[in-house]
């Protein structure tokens, strides 16, 4: 695997960390509407990249979302995006103190920019 491609991918310990970090009672939910997934199990859902790995963005817990699917369709595939952009952008802001958007790129040369 190129080593961009490794940077961009969520692994399983990221993944657990985002479903851990979006659940409610221990139980992962979609962070846009709320739906409870079907399973505990990890990981049940696939995570949304906020920075697409199309656009470089990593696959770091802080560039991760929970999404249901019909969510995270909406979210990548419709004219709705920058408006839940802005949403999803709030949210992370308010679990990662230090949280940064420049720094969820993948950078040629160095992972973080």
């Amino acid at each position: 695997m190129r080593k961009d491609t490794k940077a961009r991918d969520f692994d399983r310990k990221t993944k657990i960390a985002i479903m851990k970090r979006d659940s409610i009672d221990g139980w992962p939910c979609c962070v846009n509407c709320g739906a409870a997934a079907p399973s505990d199990e990890s990981p049940v859902w696939s995570n949304a990249h906020f920075i697409s790995r199309a656009q470089g963005g990593l696959g770091i817990a802080e560039n991760g979302l929970t999404l249901c699917p019909v969510c995270h369709r909406r979210y990548d595939q419709t004219t709705d995006r920058d408006k839940l952009r802005g949403w999803f952008r709030e949210y992370l802001k308010d679990h990662y103190p230090d949280w940064n958007e420049e720094m969820l790129y993948y950078r040629k040369g160095g992972v973080y920019g």
